[in-house]
């Protein structure tokens, strides 16, 4: 059993905001870190954000949700997919913060296998992590990956789920910095690469942590 099950929200590359909530949060081995995705763009240095994953996955137990900027990214770099739209929504950054000279196999083998490693929905005690959303009436291993990557909650928050798990999802922006919580359904996504927060909250407790590129924090507990 993990010690703390810590959700984390959308970095976007925001890699100081990511060293501050991590030193404020203090993993330790017996606790479990759940990313919900959109780790790349728009940020700063998705590079560095990656690398600091990889070695916190060293040393605490850790798990990654694959968002639609990550599907976006590995679509160009993978399979030749169309790059105007990703290169519109941060990849851009992405490619700086890895010296892009042109190549795009410019993938470390360390970071193939940590993208590899990224699912699509996660279930742990009495909650299920995925990017976006889902279709409230069908069960989790069936769900269509559009959903859960892509779905905004502005166009309409999904019903509970028919498992009655608390959903805990990123995706969505919230630019007034703060958690949307409806019971059956919480968003972390917290505008952190828009001059918002980046968001942990430790489910069984409720505790939150927020920092921000600026490296401040807040805390609710």
């Amino acid at each position: 059993m993990a010690q703390r099950l810590i959700a984390i929200g959308d970095i976007h590359g925001c890699r100081t905001a990511l060293k501050t909530l991590l030193e404020a949060i203090d993993p330790q081995r017996d606790d479990l870190l759940v990313f919900l995705g959109d780790i790349v763009d728009r940020g700063p240095d998705s590079k560095g954000v990656i690398d600091d994953l990889i070695e916190l996955g060293g040393r605490t137990q850790l798990v990654g949700i694959l968002g639609n900027h990550e599907e976006m990214m590995l679509e160009v770099l993978r399979h030749g997919g169309d790059h105007h739209t990703w290169l519109r929504c941060g990849g851009v950054e992405t490619l700086e913060s890895y010296g892009f000279d042109g190549n795009l196999d410019f993938l470390s083998a360390e970071h193939n296998a940590f993208l590899d490693s990224l699912g699509d929905y996660f279930q742990a005690d009495e909650f299920f992590f995925t990017h976006a959303a889902y279709e409230p009436d069908v069960p989790l291993d069936a769900q269509d990956v559009d959903r859960l990557r892509w779905y905004s909650l502005t166009a309409g928050i999904p019903g509970p789920h028919q498992s009655g798990l608390t959903a805990v999802v990123g995706h969505t922006a919230n630019r007034s910095g703060e958690i949307v919580d409806v019971g059956h359904l919480i968003c972390l996504d917290t505008y952190c690469y828009g001059g918002g927060w980046l968001t942990a909250m430790e489910m069984k407790t409720r505790t939150v942590w927020q920092a921000n590129q600026r490296g401040e924090l807040r805390q609710n507990g």
